[in-house]
């Protein structure tokens, strides 16, 4: 019997109580965690600690360059366990290590005894102050890492998804001279889809460079970096026919009628690239998503940057885009579209240089309205 996420995790969290209070044990649901700690019902308790992660290489996208990303490691603390988040930070999307600090100081998780409500628990800590939605990702994530362990289950058996069919996860190369691209591309030599960053005079020579090292599927970020429609139209074509599987954000987030009509008019993007593009700087909170759906896609939400912080919000996503999807069935050129527009996961600018930010995104069926990857 299929059971939904809620009514699994009110199950678990009774039954992970049950076992407590028996003093017994389970393979899914035991009582003590490999410390010998016993699950009771201690309160909550939230720490963090600002850190630094230092690149192999300089990062360089169309706006910026980087050799440094700033990070927030949370930890939620709860009867001997504890789960692990973290909030990654470029500079240019306004959050900072002072940032974050002075909003994770405001958020009071003693007031909770039991992680299994977690959509109060997230509600609460999403009302605590406006944005900060990499801080807020942060405890989203240690939560959902808490909870997990907590019920010795990964999250894709908690969502029921299949492990199967997991996305593969890309390795971003910046701008850079021609051998240093060489260099980055032979490094991901491991990764089965790469994500480049364009948007400067050099795209091209970019795309070429990779080419001439490796056949692996592409696609690009430009993060904003084409300003003219039509050379944005002829970059997509010419980049179809280099493998290139997305665009994302090739124009300003701020461009939605240019971005609508790319995809729309007579002569615009590829039809097979039709709903391949993907928003991202513009979509902040879930409701953005609306924006680009009325334009016939689906947006690129980050875990870090969701409305209601991340996981729990791009989970709510799929399970809403699950549902327009059956309400219209009638429809067959949007059943055509769909079935040549597969869902895809993909890491932003970090997974760059083996050691960036690994912020996942879930780009997907929609063109790119609101704003890039990173």
């Amino acid at each position: 019997m299929r059971q939904s996420r809620r009514g699994f995790l009110t199950a678990a969290g009774l039954l992970a109580g049950a076992a407590t209070l028996a003093g017994e044990t389970g393979p899914v649901f035991g009582a003590d965690d490999s410390h010998g700690h016993r699950k009771g019902g201690g309160r909550l308790r939230l720490s963090f600690k600002p850190y630094t992660l230092e690149l192999r290489h300089v990062f360089t996208i169309a706006s910026s360059s980087r050799k440094t990303t700033p990070v927030m490691l949370t930890q939620l603390h709860h009867d001997g366990v504890v789960g692990f988040g973290e909030a990654s930070m470029p500079p240019y999307l306004g959050e900072s290590h002072d940032t974050a600090a002075a909003f994770l100081s405001k958020v009071d998780v003693r007031q909770f005894t039991d992680p299994f409500e977690m959509e109060t628990i997230l509600s609460y800590v999403d009302s605590v102050a406006p944005g900060n939605p990499a801080a807020k990702a942060s405890v989203d994530i240690a939560l959902h890492d808490l909870v997990g362990k907590l019920l010795k289950q990964p999250w894709y058996r908690i969502w029921g998804l299949d492990r199967r069919r997991t996305p593969d996860t890309s390795f971003t190369i910046g701008i850079d001279k021609p051998d240093v691209v060489r260099q980055k591309t032979r490094e991901a030599s491991q990764f089965k889809i790469l994500k480049v960053k364009l948007g400067k005079e050099t795209d091209k020579q970019m795309i070429e460079t990779i080419r001439a090292v490796t056949a692996v599927p592409i696609c690009v970020d430009v993060n904003q970096g084409w300003t003219d429609r039509q050379f944005a139209l002829d970059m997509i074509h010419w980049l179809k026919e280099k493998n290139v599987v997305f665009v994302e954000q090739p124009l300003p987030k701020n461009r939605v009628d240019d971005a609508d009509e790319e995809h729309r008019a007579p002569g615009g993007a590829p039809d097979d690239h039709r709903g391949q593009g993907a928003g991202d700087e513009g979509d902040d909170r879930l409701h953005d998503r609306d924006v680009v759906r009325d334009l016939g896609g689906l947006p690129a939400l980050p875990d870090g940057r969701l409305g209601r912080p991340g996981r729990s919000a791009a989970h709510r996503q799929r399970r809403l885009r699950r549902h327009q999807d059956r309400g219209r069935q009638g429809d067959p050129r949007r059943r055509a579209r769909d079935r040549s527009s597969p869902h895809r996961k993909l890491a932003p600018d970090a997974a760059d240089d083996l050691s960036g930010d690994r912020r996942f995104r879930r780009p997907a069926v929609t063109r790119s309205v609101r704003g890039p990857c990173r």
